[in-house]
């Protein structure tokens, strides 16, 4: 109780709980996409030729559109973060399972969490709406309808390295539209389909929204930067 302790950061809130707070660094706002750049696509027969990897995805109405052309990543790296993002598929739905509004967050460019239509729309648990891909299904199923917009809010520790030992795994909790479900879920590794997960030593790295050839749309982007491993021993 010592009133001399020091003081916790005033960070102000956003207006509505959606909103960005004031330390938080804004992604995308609706209109301005600069933070965010595409992906080299250099065989020019393929559909989505972009040989200089511009953000090729379409900004209007205040979203961001997959077109698609590829995926796109943000210019900054980051680690340990919390991460909002609001995404929308078609209304009506277009395919179903995997085929129905597919895209996927990957934290660092590695790590997904899936983004998909699962309103009435089976699929294999591991590869649906809050999970982390091929690896752990979400504790519930907590979409909304096709055309309704969706909100994740994602909890996200790095993982930390000593030379080539992984020496603390990846972790994730997920909130989808409010509704918990990852709870510091341990992440075996890159997240990758039908195949072993296998931990590479790096850096700081970009977070992905991917390319699955559906025209999924995402605005309110926002992230706040943390450090979630600073009162451990164990090495940055």
């Amino acid at each position: 109780h010592d009133i001399e302790r020091p003081q916790p950061d005033v960070v102000t809130p956003g207006m509505y709980p959606c909103n960005a707070p004031s330390d938080a660094i804004v992604l995308f706002d609706g209109t301005d996409a600069s933070a965010w750049t595409g992906s080299v696509q250099d065989n020019p027969k393929k559909k989505k030729y972009n040989p200089e990897g511009k953000m090729l995805w379409k900004v209007e109405n205040g979203y961001l559109e997959c077109t698609p052309t590829g995926s796109i990543r943000t210019k900054q790296k980051f680690g340990d973060c919390q991460f909002h993002i609001e995404w929308q598929t078609a209304n009506p739905r277009q395919g179903d399972s995997q085929g129905a509004g597919n895209s996927g967050i990957f934290m660092m460019g590695r790590y997904e969490t899936q983004v998909l239509d699962n309103y009435e729309n089976r699929t294999y648990a591991d590869g649906m709406a809050g999970c982390v891909y091929g690896q752990q299904p979400p504790m519930v199923n907590a979409c909304k309808k096709p055309g309704d917009w969706q909100t994740y809010d994602i909890i996200f520790q790095a993982p930390r390295f000593e030379g080539d030992k992984l020496v603390s795994p990846a972790y994730v909790s997920v909130f989808l539209n409010g509704i918990l479900v990852q709870h510091k879920t341990e992440i075996l590794g890159p997240t990758t389909h039908k195949k072993l997960p296998v931990y590479k030593p790096h850096e700081k790295d970009s977070i992905l929204l991917q390319d699955h050839n559906n025209n999924t749309r995402f605005r309110n982007i926002w992230l706040r930067e943390l450090d979630l491993m600073k009162d451990e021993s164990t090495p940055e």
